[in-house]
């Protein structure tokens, strides 16, 4: 017997949960089917909960050591235990899974544990957790998959020496050294992470910076605290070979011939669509040069009652973002206005320090509009920042030419994923830099670097029309 709903959300994730909610608000009967024992996908279990919940252990560890001034001393022992750095992962899952359990179900949407496949470009057949298939049809399908780590030929990845994104965590111990191959988001998370709580790890990629879609500023700042808990980074390198010698270490040969050694690596060098097994051929789809799924603004596939969202359709590759595609991939499907929406999407990056951006940066400004302004607001000159020992953040300020209206807002240090809402939210009203100069902000904050970086933009502002 075939199912009939109105619309079939693959995965629960951010994407997934947002696109099914907002299709039972519109009184459409939903599905979602989850290969995950919960909802909540791979952003509960295996990425942004569990590395982000390691992640404020590493910091309250490095911060604790830094606000006391070293007046009580954090012995490291040699054998500690990953898990132990993270005792509060199961709470933290649990209550997430818990809640976002009871938002579907008062949604009244209903939750499929099990495998979908595609076996008719709108039939889906699902092979459930505990046995047995079941059809299901729908005018419309969302694909909310998610990402998993792109798997290299030439590399053995065994998930116990050599690990991805996916099993990084799954390691017993905190390892002496870390060989991390590639620089962006995930690998620079983890990176900053374990050498924070005392790892030595060599960072290795083909570009030249960390980071390097971010402001250089911000990647150099970053870099260099790297550099201070004695991290290393290899630019412009690849990796020739990457082999377990069977006995204690991991052997990485680089194109120069440099060889590492190393305790343990984690190659996180890209990620592709999770559609493996689904079956998209046959509903008519074909995942792209990269690995991801293609899709128009409405995130519509070429098969026009297929939408993808999250992930799947590779960056920003953001939950915040995808939660937002998935609504509106809805909204687009059944004909409802989607409102304005915004493309000020902020960035958030969970390095240690942690960087967040939103609007344009210097150099895009200076591209688009043929010059800019920029404020600069170093925490070590805030009391808050003195106060919290958050001495190496800094918030800068990005306005056009005449140093009138804000543009862009990039912040690095500890709360820059908090601090950059207030930009944003100046950025969507259209506000000038001066709103920062004549508003009261309350002390000592570090709130108070949007003051102060506007303060040196005015300044600059005042040398230009002097001239």
């Amino acid at each position: 017997m075939i199912e009939t709903f109105d619309i079939i959300v693959i995965g629960s994730g951010p994407a997934g949960q947002k696109a099914a909610i907002q299709g039972s608000k519109a009184n459409r009967k939903v599905v979602v089917i989850e290969l995950e024992r919960a909802p909540g996908g791979a952003c509960v279990h295996h990425g942004t909960i569990p590395s982000k919940t390691l992640r404020e252990t590493a910091v309250a560890f490095s911060g604790f050591r830094r606000r006391t001034g070293g007046t009580f001393p954090l012995p490291q022992r040699e054998d500690l235990q990953l898990e132990s750095l993270m005792s509060r992962l199961k709470q933290v899952v649990s209550a997430h899974e818990q809640y976002m359990t009871e938002h579907l179900q008062r949604n009244n949407i209903d939750v499929i544990h099990g495998k979908a496949r595609f076996v008719a470009p709108q039939l889906i057949e699902v092979e459930m957790a505990g046995g047995g298939k079941r059809q299901m049809s729908a005018q419309f399908i969302v694909i909310a998959s998610g990402s998993r780590p792109r798997t290299p030929s030439d590399v053995s990845v065994d998930h116990e020496h050599i690990l991805d994104s996916d099993s990084i965590l799954s390691i017993t111990y905190l390892p002496h050294s870390l060989v991390v191959m590639g620089a962006g988001v995930i690998a620079s998370e983890y990176a900053s992470i374990f050498s924070t709580l005392g790892t030595k790890v060599t960072m290795v990629d083909n570009s030249d910076r960390p980071l390097s879609f971010l402001d250089p500023e911000l990647s150099e700042r970053f870099l260099r605290v790297f550099e201070e808990h004695q991290g290393r980074f290899v630019a412009k390198e690849r990796a020739k070979t990457i082999e377990w010698d069977g006995l204690s270490e991991v052997v990485t040969t680089l194109g120069s011939g440099e060889i590492l050694r190393s305790e343990k690596v984690l190659y996180a060098l890209g990620r592709v669509a999770n559609v493996a097994g689904m079956g998209i051929e046959t509903a008519g789809l074909r995942s792209t040069s990269r690995g991801y799924l293609a899709v128009d603004e409405h995130c519509r596939t070429e098969v026009p009652h297929i939408y993808a969202v999250g992930d799947v359709i590779g960056p920003p590759s953001l939950a915040s973002a995808a939660m937002e595609q998935g609504r509106r991939a809805v909204c687009h499907a059944l004909g409802l206005p989607s409102g304005h929406g915004s493309e000020l999407i902020p960035v958030g990056v969970y390095t240690i320090p942690e960087i967040s951006s939103v609007g344009l940066t210097e150099a895009q400004a200076i591209e688009k509009f043929g010059g800019a302004v920029v404020g600069r607001a170093p925490f070590h000159e805030l009391a808050r920042g003195q106060i919290a020992a958050n001495q190496e953040g800094l918030l800068k300020l990005v306005a056009d030419a005449k140093g009138e209206r804000l543009l862009g807002v990039q912040v690095i240090g500890e709360g820059a994923a908090e601090l950059v809402h207030v930009g944003q939210m100046a950025l969507i009203a259209n506000q000038p830099i001066d709103v920062f100069v004549d508003q009261i902000f309350n002390f000592p904050t570090l709130a108070e670097a949007y003051r102060v970086a506007a303060f040196d933009i005015a300044k600059q502002r005042s040398r230009l029309t002097a001239k």
